[in-house]
């Protein structure tokens, strides 16, 4: 009989359980969907106990797919987006509705920490850019427009975080996702009171869970979560990690000279550093799975879901021809149209920007000429070009890879692939398997049950790659010229975003 492991991945909406082999291979999966609850706008929020029933259920559902016996299965570990804030109240309880990565109710607090000198005063320290959707931001924003929910928090989580404790009835703050939050000593892998009093939010020092990583021991399965997942209690806990970790455990980003792209919700660029990248290159620096290490990452909300947005908006009642998919109709349309002589720009910011902090999402140079097929090109192109402007930035203080591994939804169509070759001008390297979050945690699970010694190993038996795509020369010349055009398009647009007040 063999024996697994699992993996649960929570994204801004959706929640996924897989199982694996000890070999990557995937047995079975469950995904769900979670309500987005939008109370205004720049507010998005889900419901803490259906996103925790979500888990319990799409774990039991994997495992009803799969037909194994729970009892093989040797762990379990939880990634999730990160950012965002999951609030634990001393009436042991969720005290607010989960706060999402998208969300941007906080925008002001950047702005105001960059203006009166606290970013650079502990710049040095949390190794960071400060963005809206931290939890940082999100605290100040909550003791400012909330002060009874501030006053009654237990625990400071991030969404997976969140979901282990209620697997598991013990606290923790895992290294990867805390590390991205804006709160903790970055370069000296700590919490520093100083860092939060300088935010105005010294109280919440206490508020922190202990820190773990993400192939650690995290707790058992309690009795009630068993029952819930059909996991045996007692079950090994791991720590899991932040979604964007996950995908480059998943993809083998284990050694420096890699680079990864993700393609999801969120336009996820990184590579691996024995030291943080402190000359303002890069805007990000985190504490990465692999101890030693840290994640250097350029990222926003602005890749692939605005495909999805523009499919259940727009396409909705599109005719599939039997047989075929509504994403072989776009990649069809999409094909239809040579690039050089589209001349429609689409700016994919419709969940967030990597431009102005206001900015949305925008169509430019719009004609009666234009049509569908012109439209899905524009936005295939906007996200590639979007990935550019993090993985330009990421270039500037490194080598560029021998090629870039690409994950996420993007890497379904061979087209989209071939894009985004073109466009970086660099090969793009796919990675097999769908649900690379997950299967970076059940690498985490593997290590945390004794099977590996760590994710060099795990990935040598868990990791599989596909072929290698090259850039067509002329083809990227062209892309050059209109990624070009996309950034004066956004610079020009970014002189008007502040009348889009939140």
């Amino acid at each position: 009989m063999g024996k697994y492991v699992i993996g649960l991945d929570n994204g801004g909406t959706s929640t996924k359980a897989a199982i694996f082999d000890l070999e990557g291979h995937e047995i079975a999966s469950k995904g769900m969907e979670t309500r987005m609850i939008t109370p205004k706008s720049g507010y998005t929020e889900r419901d803490m106990e259906e996103l925790w029933q979500a888990n319990c259920a799409c774990v039991r559902g994997a495992l009803e797919k799969s037909g194994i016996d729970g009892k093989d299965v040797l762990g379990i570990a939880v990634c999730g987006h990160g950012k965002g804030l999951y609030l634990w109240g001393d009436n042991d309880a969720p005290i607010y509705n989960g706060i999402i990565s998208t969300d941007n109710r906080a925008w002001e607090y950047p702005e105001k920490w960059h203006k009166d000198g606290t970013f650079e005063k502990i710049h040095d320290r949390t190794c960071q850019d400060i963005m809206a959707c931290q939890q940082v931001c999100l605290l100040a924003w909550l003791k400012d427009h909330d002060r009874d929910v501030y006053d009654r928090i237990k625990y400071i989580f991030s969404v997976k975080d969140y979901v282990r404790f209620r697997l598991t009835g013990e606290a923790y703050c895992e290294a990867t996702d805390i590390s991205g939050s804006g709160l903790m000593n970055v370069r000296d892998a700590r919490f520093d009171k100083d860092i939060l009093e300088a935010y105005g939010i010294g109280e919440m020092y206490d508020k922190l869970a202990p820190i773990r990583y993400s192939y650690e021991n995290c707790g058992k399965l309690t009795k009630e979560a068993a029952e819930l997942t059909g996991l045996p209690e007692g079950t090994t806990v791991a720590g899991g990690m932040f979604d964007i970790d996950a995908c480059a455990v998943a993809v083998d980003l284990t050694i420096p000279e890699r680079m990864c792209t993700i393609a999801g919700t969120w336009s996820i660029n990184e590579y691996i550093a024995e030291h943080p990248i402190m000359d303002g290159t890069v805007a990000m620096n985190s504490l990465f799975a692999i101890p030693g290490y840290y994640l250097v990452e350029e990222c926003s909300a602005t890749s692939s879901g605005n495909l999805e947005w523009y499919l259940d908006q727009c396409m909705e009642n599109e005719a599939i021809p039997e047989g075929k998919s509504i994403y072989d109709v776009v990649n069809e349309l999409v094909a239809s149209v040579d690039p050089a002589e589209s001349d429609l720009y689409f700016l994919p910011f419709l969940y967030g920007s990597n431009a102005h902090p206001l900015a949305k999402g925008s169509f430019v140079g719009l004609t009666m000429f234009h049509n569908k097929a012109h439209m899905l090109r524009a936005v295939y192109e906007g996200v590639a070009f979007s990935h550019k402007t993090h993985i330009e930035k990421l270039l500037s203080s490194r080598k560029p890879p021998k090629a870039v591994r690409m994950a996420g939804g993007a890497v379904n169509s061979k087209l989209w692939v071939q894009m985004f070759a073109d466009v970086l001008n660099l090969p793009i390297e796919t990675v097999e398997g769908k649900e690379l979050g997950a299967l970076g945690c059940g690498m985490a699970a593997a290590i945390a049950a004794g099977v590996y010694k760590d994710y060099r190993e795990a990935a040598e038996h868990m990791v599989h790659t596909s072929g290698i795509v090259y850039p067509d020369p002329d083809a990227a010349a062209v892309y050059q010229a209109k990624y070009e055009t996309y950034r004066a398009v956004s610079a020009a647009l970014d002189t008007v975003w502040d009348r889009f007040r939140v």
